[in-house]
Order: structure tokens, then sequence, then C-alpha cells
């Protein structure tokens, strides 16, 4: 008798021991929650964005800087400077290089 509630408890220990294993790998698989970080949805720009080629033109010298052409290329902002009115053209990659002035 002693063998079989040795025998019941240890297997009763096993069981236990076992359930929150089971529930965890149940939950896993379970309804999910999804939190929303703010600004998670935009795509990351690949190319040169317009704001940052007309903050360069701006850094640079013109006033009034608007873009006058964009292509899969460059991009072409227009201003004034001392002078007069001038352009300034970016290439349409990262960092934005100034490809002529």
């Amino acid at each position: 008798m002693t063998h079989f509630l040795t025998k019941a408890s240890l297997a009763a220990l096993l069981a236990l021991c076992a359930i929150p294993a089971t529930i965890s790998t149940a939950a896993a698989a379970g309804p999910q929650t999804n939190f929303v970080v703010e600004g998670q949805y935009h795509q990351p720009i690949r190319g040169c964005s317009p704001m940052q080629a007309v903050r360069k033109a701006h850094y640079s010298g013109l006033r009034d800087v608007r873009i006058t052409r964009m292509s899969p290329r460059v991009v072409v902002v227009a201003g004034r400077d001392r002078r007069g009115w001038d352009r300034m053209t970016f290439a349409n990659v990262r960092g934005c290089p100034l490809i002529r002035r």
C-alpha cells in the first residue's frame, strides 16, 4: 500500500508541476494584444526627403526655398540668395548629397 501511495503522490506532484508549463504554452497561442506605438506606421524614406532637401538648402544660404522638381534621381529646390534666384540639385539618395548649385 505504501508503494501505491508513493507512486500516486509522485504522479500528482509531476502533474501539478506540469500545469504551469502547459498554461504558458497554451497562452502563447491564444488571443494577442497589439500595442500601437506612435509613429509605427510611418514608412522610412529611402531617398532624400523633400523636407531634408529644403532644410539643407536653407542652411546653405537660400531663402524662401521651394521644391521645383522631384524625380527618382534628383530633388531640385529653388530660392533666393544675396545675388538673386538660385537653385540647388540634390541626389535622391539617403543623406541628400549636393550635385550642383
